[in-house]
């Protein structure tokens, strides 16, 4: 049975324009992933929301998983607070098994997001849970969680993100993805 590493933000730290934070809304997608993971024949293992980055990174790798999915919100730059929308889908550049992740999770996303326009697939060799995992990894920002469109787009699709995440790691290990 395929294992996924499954990683919600560890950044409280980020507050969400209107309310809430990064850590908090990612470990709702994470608990609605659960029953689909589960139904789908997956198992998973999953980061403490207490633990370090390190500490997080560390476990991964000595879970036994198949696949590593971090799974994040995102912020603009400073200088354009608030006027970023889209979703970003990163993977560590020399891992295939990432690329190849980080593509059908972007495909799935194109029936979910509200401008598929605005959904990139990037290299990311500086974050380091794909820097640092031992097993194909990807990061993924659902959305801008400072403009408040896209933090709205997110509190209103905490289970369709969580459908369509979980049926990218079903396409991923080639099993049949089931709805609980």
């Amino acid at each position: 049975m395929p294992t996924l590493y499954l990683s919600p933000s560890l950044q409280e730290f980020n507050p969400y324009v209107g309310g809430g934070n990064e850590e908090y809304y990612m470990n709702l997608v994470a608990d609605a992933m659960e029953p689909y993971l589960r139904a789908s024949g997956i198992d998973f293992v999953r980061n403490n929301p207490e633990d370090s980055l390190t500490k997080t990174i560390n476990n991964a790798n000595t879970s036994g998983s198949d696949l590593h999915l971090a799974i994040h919100s995102n912020a603009s730059s400073a200088d354009r607070t608030g006027s970023s929308t889209g979703v970003q889908v990163f993977y560590y550049p020399t891992s295939t098994g990432g690329r190849r992740f980080a593509n059908i999770i972007a495909d799935n996303y194109k029936g979910l997001y509200y401008d598929p326009s605005k959904i990139a697939v990037l290299p990311g060799a500086n974050l380091a849970e794909l820097r640092r995992t031992r097993v194909p990894a990807v990061l993924v920002e659902t959305a801008f969680h400072d403009n408040p469109t896209d933090a709205q787009w997110i509190r209103d699709n905490i289970e369709g993100i969580a459908k369509s995440l979980s049926r990218s790691v079903a396409d991923y290990f080639g099993v049949p993805f089931v709805s609980p």
